[in-house]
């Protein structure tokens, strides 16, 4: 099939890329001409896992181009993938999307071909039926549902796994504008994931709901946990990990998403959560559960910040932050809550030195002033007295062998992530863990800490 991508940023490059390796012709389009000479010579326009390779192999069905219509005119799907960011309001901006469905719709006038049209950005409800269909009827020249079709299809992705979650969804929502367009969009899709991921096919409105509701209940029980685990941290003897795992054996509960540990972050969790509540004040309602959500995930980097502090020796100690990133396998530093936390920390003058293996330089404008950023983890380690590991970086899993080797002290590791045996440490190290009640308390006063952070 001729499939045009719109949009080669984190998502549409590796997209086109994918879809190319399914056996497809594709044109990537992108208004930055610098981004589509790379595509053009065979390189990755951003950085991804396997996204080079990809691109590599397929050179002979992946081309590129700043002509959206053009593109457009030469394919049978048009698939539009570009930025959606938020609005002071905190729902989603469709300038891009309308940007690229006018585009499109002057590539469509041009042939008389059956098109289908697939939005993968994320919006609100009700956006692709008042908004988005309409603005392609007038721009092509042709009614939705007779001569083009409308689907409504968003990814459920995360940076650093990108081309793996494509390839590998729970499911595939699809939003249709009528069975047609289902059909096809649904062929291009299978052609990705295979024939046993499940495909709900819906109306365009309840896909739009169905994204926002899923990434919602996620962050909703990622903040559950983490209300746990402040109470484990006040209660002698109780540990999260062990009420956690328990409970996570329900089935209506399970154990995904459900740490302890520290809160979400990145582009889509965060944002995700604040446009559903703006959907429900649009209707007059309150969604409580969901505010109640993003106000614990708030407070995380606070929390945490205390639980550092209460590892401290009186006499000071200088805190070694290990990653910066939002999450491992990707340098995203988005509404990163490790970077949060090394500024909370850096706030409350703590001395602070922070590593991270891809972050480094897309956190370093955004850190507060004071914070140290290191080379290497080597270097965190001969400097650190608490050390903190607060992205689950691979690379931190060689802790205790380098440990060995730096001058030995008394130190005390606070694994955010369970990556360390602790049995594999000298005598001289202490490793604790957050939700646990340990022999150093965490102050009461952790409202002020929340306060300060924007709560």
């Amino acid at each position: 099939m001729r499939i045009s991508v719109l949009g080669l940023g984190k998502l549409g490059s590796p997209l086109a890329a994918v879809l190319a390796d399914c056996g497809h012709d594709v044109i990537g389009v992108d208004t930055r001409p610098e981004t589509v000479a790379l595509l053009e010579q065979g390189l990755a326009p951003v950085a991804e896992p396997q996204l080079q390779d990809l691109i590599s192999r397929n050179r002979a069905r992946l081309r590129a181009t700043t002509d959206a219509a053009a593109a457009a005119a030469a394919s049978d799907v048009t698939v539009i993938i570009v930025p959606t960011p938020s609005t002071p309001s905190g729902t989603f901006s469709l300038d891009f999307v309308r940007d690229a469905v006018t585009n499109v719709g002057r590539g469509l006038r041009q042939s008389s071909a059956y098109h289908v049209v697939a939005v993968t950005s994320t919006v609100a409800p009700l956006s692709m039926e008042r908004e988005i269909l309409p603005l392609l009827e007038q721009a092509s020249g042709r009614a939705v549902g007779d001569s083009i079709g409308l689907c409504y299809s968003p990814e459920f992705i995360a940076l650093g796994s990108v081309i793996h979650d494509m390839r590998h969804p729970d499911f595939v929502l699809i939003g249709q504008s009528d069975d047609r367009a289902g059909a096809l969009f649904e062929s291009v899709q299978r052609s990705m994931v295979g024939n046993t991921v499940p495909v709900r096919r819906m109306s365009l409105t309840n896909a739009e709901l169905a994204k926002l509701a899923v990434n919602t209940f996620v962050t909703t029980k990622i903040s559950y946990a983490n209300m746990l685990a402040e109470l484990c941290e006040r209660l002698p003897g109780a540990d999260v990990d062990v009420v956690t795992e328990a409970i996570g054996n329900d089935r209506r509960i399970g154990h995904r998403y459900f740490k302890g540990t520290v809160g979400y972050g990145g582009p889509c969790f965060p944002r995700d959560n604040v446009a559903f509540c703006a959907v429900a004040a649009s209707v007059g309602l309150t969604a409580d559960l969901a505010e109640a959500t993003d106000t614990v995930n708030r407070r995380q980097p606070a929390r945490l910040a205390a639980f550092v502090r209460a590892q401290c020796d009186e006499r000071g100690s200088r805190i070694g932050i290990l990653g910066l990133s939002y999450k491992p396998g990707t340098h995203v530093g988005e509404e990163s809550q490790a970077l949060q936390l090394t500024n909370q920390l850096a706030r409350e003058g703590m001395a602070v030195v922070a590593y991270d293996p891809a972050a480094a330089a897309e956190a370093e404008p955004h850190l507060a002033p004071g914070v140290h950023l290191a080379e290497s983890l080597a270097e965190v380690l001969a400097r650190a007295d608490v050390i903190v590991v607060a992205v689950p970086w691979q690379e931190f899993i060689e802790l205790p062998t380098m440990l060995e080797r730096a001058p030995r002290r008394p130190r005390t590791v606070i694994d955010c992530w369970r990556l360390l045996d602790p049995r594999q440490l000298g005598d001289d190290i202490t490793v604790v863990y957050p939700g646990r009640k340990e022999a150093r308390a965490v102050p009461d006063a952790l409202s002020t800490g929340a306060d300060a952070n924007g709560r």
